[in-house]
């Protein structure tokens, strides 16, 4: 009777791992296929994104327009109000994807307060013609002959999408913002949805989707490899040098 038990035992421990290997390879399959489209949409666009400062590939399809536009007097107040002005003028048919504030604050290569001479002719330097002034310029520049340089607030807007970007920049006091205007042909479009370039929170939750049907697939095809081949010594070496050379390799740029 206890070599029966015994047997019964070992037999229903075989069909769990069984069942189990069975779930596994089909759950790994259903994942798979979900993210078929995306990760050769990422592969492709990867490759490109990879090689782009070695190789020093430009995108084909890609065209920039700088311009400066001139506002109106008085100047928007507010950011938001800016963002506003900037959608009815260039007539864009939605609010702006990114906009951010950078607040006033002393130059980085200011580290002491600037007094006559030298320090004055640099914020005299720093005018623009026209009476704009650039981020180099003193805030409040007749306050005080000894208060240091003062970096102005700045103002970041992003309008469009992946295919067309409008970039927005203004320092708060001058006349006029620049404006960079971005249309992408079919690999920059790809590019952008790769790093997710002025895309909406559902895409965003998209792609959260597939990074998560990728760990699922690791994980799900270490333990498939584990479970169906028997010549382990071998598979283990070769996740082993794998593991290595991915850790040498990402960790030498750090150490330079």
């Amino acid at each position: 009777m206890g070599v029966v038990a015994a047997t019964a035992g070992a037999g229903k421990r075989v069909n769990r791992r069984v069942t189990f290997v069975r779930w596994v390879r089909k759950t790994h399959g259903w994942f798979g296929l979900w993210g078929a489209l995306l990760g050769l949409m990422f592969g492709l666009s990867g490759i490109w994104l990879n090689h782009r400062s070695v190789l020093k590939l430009d995108l084909p399809d890609q065209t920039q327009v700088n311009a400066q536009l001139a506002l109106p007097d008085p100047p928007p107040a507010t950011i938001e109000a800016m963002s506003q002005w900037l959608k009815d003028t260039l007539r864009i048919d939605r609010g702006p994807n990114v906009a951010r504030v950078e607040w006033a604050r002393p130059v980085a290569w200011a580290e002491r307060p600037v007094g006559g001479g030298a320090g004055a002719g640099l914020r005299n330097g720093a005018e623009r013609s026209g009476g704009e002034r650039s981020p180099e310029r003193g805030a409040g520049n007749g306050e005080g002959a000894g208060r240091p340089l003062q970096q102005p607030e700045r103002w970041v807007m992003n309008f469009g999408g992946p295919n067309h970007l409008v970039q927005a920049e203004y320092w708060v006091g001058n006349r006029s913002l620049s404006v960079r205007t971005t249309s992408n042909g079919f690999i920059a479009t790809l590019t952008n949805l790769h790093k997710g370039t002025a895309m909406p929170v559902p895409w965003i939750l998209l792609i959260d989707t597939l990074a998560g049907s990728m760990i699922f697939l690791s994980v799900s095809g270490v333990i498939l490899w584990w479970e169906t081949h028997r010549k382990r010594a071998a598979g283990i070496t070769i996740f082993a040098v794998a593991v290595t050379a991915t850790v040498a390799l990402a960790a030498s740029p750090l150490q330079m």
